[in-house]
């Protein structure tokens, strides 16, 4: 059996952490999840584990998860690591992508829709 995949989620709601990380760890996934997006930075920087993925909100309290996407990508050592930006601002899909974003998912998303995106492009990343 091939080890499970690392994603991290990213998201300042409680709720939808909790919902996507019960779905993921049920696809096999190994998931780690943050409020904040300088929290996932930073510890994205302390460690030697990369993820395979990293989904994440747009709109994090008094951050921009394209400022963080950004600050992922600027970092040779990750910035091959697919993100991809989700958010209820529907019209922003570009700017996601223009910051460094692999995908982005419309909210209300699918939780279906989710765990078709992280295995496709985690298994891209091998």
């Amino acid at each position: 059996m091939s080890k499970s995949k690392k994603i991290i989620v990213v998201d300042d709601s409680p709720a939808i952490l909790d919902s996507v990380k019960l779905m993921l760890n049920m696809e096999g996934f190994e998931v780690s999840n943050y409020e904040r997006g300088t929290d996932m930075f930073n510890s994205l920087m302390e460690t030697s584990t990369k993820p395979d993925v990293i989904l994440m909100d747009m709109w994090l309290s008094g951050e921009d998860g394209r400022d963080i996407c950004k600050m992922i990508k600027a970092h040779q050592e990750f910035k091959n690591i697919p993100v991809v930006i989700m958010s209820a601002s529907r019209g922003l899909g570009d700017s996601a992508i223009e910051s460094g974003a692999i995908d982005f998912i419309p909210k209300p998303f699918d939780l279906g829709e989710i765990v078709e995106k992280i295995r496709y492009y985690s298994n891209a990343s091998e």
